[in-house]
């Protein structure tokens, strides 16, 4: 890998988030919350500062004009520390707001991986640092490697590279021949829904501080609320609205684009992959109004409104919750935890394994049991009628087997040091599946990590970024030839 390259590509989204850091500025200034102004200015200074650094440190910088041919294992380096260097960046207001540095860290995480896991205790806190935490979220949700793509010229060629390096799910999708006008058209699609939540929850009785934030931290699947109760209290129309766009935060924006621009809902149920997604939501929410109808005496309306909504902040990732679901029955909360466990549609802002990822593997379990059955045979297995290639097979099987690897390596490691399965295994699957909430008293839906061992805590922050960046790029870090440099 050319240093060259790196430090260039490095500095230069290290410097544009630079600018990024300001943004809350103006919440601060709207609230006459003069006092949070000088952490903001102070962090963008250290990145502004970093960002010149490299270029004058590392020989060569200045004089690249363009990465125009950036290579893949280039582009996966600059994604992997740009994200890394982005939680560290955004944690610096919340140290110098008064919070340690693992928990200021831990809380940028959770908000630029778009998790929703909270230290939080005390949410007596400036309305600046919750917008701050919110905006995290919404920029960590599409990605900010994919907005520099759609806004900057000098992403505009090389943005293929990086824009697939971040890209979550196994497939390479693009819908316009640049890769820029693809990052746009997502982020058009991204930002025009969240205008639209904004405006239907002030509408509907939400402040306006409370719809941005909520907003945010939906559309993402991000789940991080200004409030200690989350969503308990609010009415149900604003519970529907927000189940509406959360399920559509774990939707493919790709697939949305095609239905927007088209006009035409009935695109969507043309995809297999969101079929699943679709009927799988509605059956699970549906068995689980019934178990709380039954079991936990709801009425009928309160049974649909809660099993809807809470199934799909879980299977979206964000996080959000309507009842404080750690008292449901051990049937309703199975329910919700095979929601958690299921994921989002890949090319969303959801977290998760990914559903085109269980649905490659069914096809691959199905075409093994056909060859042992009959060993001459030549299974060809499709998604939407077209065929899918060995290579993303092969890629699928992998990334399966190191996630529930990762995972068992963090469950077993958190349950040794909490003593608690629970802890290790809810929390494990909502951290790397950046789902928030785990289960239990301690990190349930109105609980908080604050209480757990520093090396818990650190343990996941790493399943964050991990899930955040799709493992992939994680475990490239382990290669030796990865860090082969050249000027």
């Amino acid at each position: 890998m050319r240093l060259s390259y790196l430090a260039y590509s490095f500095s230069l989204s290290i410097r544009y988030f630079s600018i990024v850091l300001l943004i809350p500025i103006l919440a601060a200034l709207y609230y006459h919350e003069t006092s949070c102004i000088i952490p903001f200015i102070t962090a963008s200074i250290f990145a502004l500062l970093v960002s010149i650094g490299l270029k004058k440190l590392v020989k060569g910088t200045s004089d690249i004009k363009s990465i125009n041919d950036i290579k893949k294992s280039e582009a996966l380096f600059v994604v992997t520390f740009s994200w890394l260097f982005a939680g560290l960046l955004a944690s610096i207001p919340y140290i110098l707001m008064g919070f340690s540095p693992l928990d200021a860290l831990f809380e940028a995480t959770s908000g630029i991986t778009t998790t929703g896991s909270t230290i939080l205790t005390n949410f007596n806190l400036p309305k600046a640092l919750f917008f701050w935490r919110s905006f995290t979220q919404w920029l960590g949700g599409m990605g900010i490697i994919v907005l520099f793509i759609a806004i900057l010229p000098q992403f505009a060629i090389a943005g293929r590279q990086l824009f697939f390096a971040e890209a979550p799910g196994p497939t390479e999708d693009k819908f316009t021949p640049r890769i820029k006008n693809t990052a746009a058209a997502l982020w058009k699609v991204y930002a025009g829904l969240t205008l639209l939540e904004i405006i239907l929850l002030k509408f509907s009785g939400m402040s306006g501080f409370d719809s941005i934030c909520h907003s945010f931290a939906s559309l993402s699947g991000g789940g991080l609320s200004p409030r200690s109760q989350s969503m308990i209290g609010y009415s149900h129309i604003i519970l529907w609205i927000m189940t509406f766009f959360m399920f559509f935060a774990g939707a493919s924006f790709n697939l949305q684009y095609f239905a927007w621009t088209k006009l035409n809902p009935k695109v969507l149920f043309k995809s297999e992959e969101f079929r699943v997604y679709f009927w799988f939501v509605v059956i699970i929410s549906l068995l689980l109004a019934g178990s709380l109808f039954a079991n936990m005496h709801y009425n009928l309306w309160d049974s649909l409104t809660h099993s809807f909504f809470n199934v799909s902040t879980l299977i979206s990732s964000t996080g959000f919750c309507s009842v404080d679901f750690a008292r449901w029955d051990y049937i309703s909360k199975l329910l919700l935890f095979s929601a958690m466990m299921f994921g989002s549609c890949a090319s969303s802002a959801g977290g998760g394994l990914k559903i085109m990822r269980w649905i490659l593997l069914f096809k691959i379990i199905k075409a093994e049991m056909l060859k042992i059955l009959h060993p001459r045979a030549v299974s060809n297995i499709k998604i939407d009628n077209r065929s899918v290639s060995k290579e993303i097979l092969d890629q699928t099987l992998m990334f399966i087997a190191y996630y529930f690897i990762m995972m068992a390596i963090s469950i077993l490691l958190v349950a040794l040091i909490e003593r608690s399965t629970v802890v290790a295994i809810t929390g494990t699957v909502a951290n790397l599946g950046n789902a928030g909430p785990g289960f239990g008293s301690i990190i349930g839906p109105l609980g908080s990590y604050a209480s757990l061992s520093p090396f818990t805590k650190f343990i996941f922050i790493i399943d964050m970024f991990v899930g955040r960046l799709e493992l992939i790029p994680f475990l490239v870090l382990f290669q030796k030839d990865f860090w082969c440099f050249k000027k």
